[in-house]
C-alpha cells in the first residue's frame, strides 16, 4: 500500500492507487481550500522529492507518483505524455477537481501541458517550473548532457533526493527518457487556454531563457516568465521558498 510521505502530522489526508487504461497512479491528498495545487513531477521523480516546495504552499495540495515512478507500479508500456495526461484528468474528474492550478516540474511541464491542452474543464491556472524540452535541443544526448552541466552546481539535496528516485525508476528509465524527448510541447502549448506561468532557475540549462521566453510566446492567452536567481534545474526541489512564493502569488490572481 502507498505511503503518506508529504501531509504534515495533524492534517487529514488520502493516499489511493488509482488505474485507468492498465495505468497506475498514486495520488496523496490533503489540505483545504479552493483551486488545488496539483504536482506533476519530473523524470525520474517521484512526490517524495518536493517536501521542502509543498511545506511552503497554502491549501489543499494533490501530489503524484506517476506510473513507474516513486510507489506507484510499473506500467505494461511506456505511456507517452498525452496518455499520462489522459490518466491524470481521470483521476481529477474522479476526485471532483475541475479548478486546478497544475504545477509541472521538467517532464510534469510536458504533462501538465498536454493535460490543459486536451482536457481544458479541469485547470483554471498552468506552472511550468523549468519546462523541458527545448525545441532547439531535442535528443537523448542533448537532453543527458544538459542534466549533467545542471548537477555540477546543484545542491546536494537535490543529488541524493535525485539519485534515490532515479535508481526506483527502474530498468525502463532510458525508454521513459526517449518519451520524454520525442514529445513536442509546442504544439500543446498553442492549445493552452488558462493563464501560464513560466519559472526557470536562472543556472537551468535545461530551460533556457530563449525557450522559456518561446513558451510565453506559444501561448494564445496570458503567459509569463518569472527567473530565480542562483537556482538551477531543481529549484522546487530545494530551497524552494521563492518558487513557492511567486506560485502562490499567480494562483491568487486567478
Amino acid at each position: 500500500m502507498p505511503e503518506r510521505l508529504l501531509a504534515p502530522e495533524g492534517i487529514a489526508a488520502s493516499v489511493v492507487e488509482f488505474d485507468h487504461g492498465g495505468a497506475t497512479l498514486i495520488a496523496e491528498d490533503f489540505g483545504t481550500g479552493a483551486r488545488p495545487y496539483v504536482l506533476i513531477h519530473g523524470i525520474g521523480m517521484g512526490r517524495s522529492v518536493y517536501l521542502d516546495f509543498i511545506e511552503r504552499l497554502p491549501g489543499r495540495i494533490i501530489a503524484l507518483d506517476l506510473p513507474g515512478f516513486g510507489e506507484a507500479p510499473e506500467p505494461s508500456r511506456t505511456l507517452t505524455m498525452a496518455r499520462h495526461a489522459d490518466l491524470i484528468a481521470a483521476y481529477l474528474r474522479s476526485a471532483g477537481v475541475s479548478d486546478a492550478v497544475v504545477i509541472g516540474h521538467s517532464m510534469g511541464s510536458q504533462i501538465g501541458a498536454e493535460l490543459a491542452a486536451r482536457h481544458p474543464d479541469l485547470l483554471d491556472g498552468l506552472v511550468l517550473a523549468g519546462p523541458t524540452v527545448n525545441s532547439a535541443a531535442r535528443s537523448v544526448w542533448e537532453q543527458a548532457t544538459y542534466l549533467l552541466r545542471d548537477l555540477i552546481g546543484e545542491r546536494p539535496i537535490v543529488l541524493w533526493r535525485g539519485a534515490r528516485e532515479y535508481l526506483r525508476g527502474g530498468p525502463h528509465l532510458v525508454r521513459k527518457i526517449r518519451a520524454t524527448v520525442v514529445h513536442e510541447p509546442e504544439k500543446a502549448y498553442a492549445k493552452v487556454k488558462c493563464p501560464v506561468l513560466v519559472v526557470r532557475g536562472a543556472h537551468d540549462p535545461l530551460a533556457p531563457v530563449s525557450w522559456c521566453t518561446e513558451i510565453t510566446r506559444l501561448v494564445p492567452g496570458r503567459a509569463e516568465l518569472r527567473e530565480i536567481p542562483d537556482h538551477g534545474h531543481g529549484t522546487l526541489i530545494s530551497d524552494a521558498e521563492l518558487a513557492a512564493e511567486i506560485i502562490t502569488e499567480f494562483a491568487r490572481s486567478l
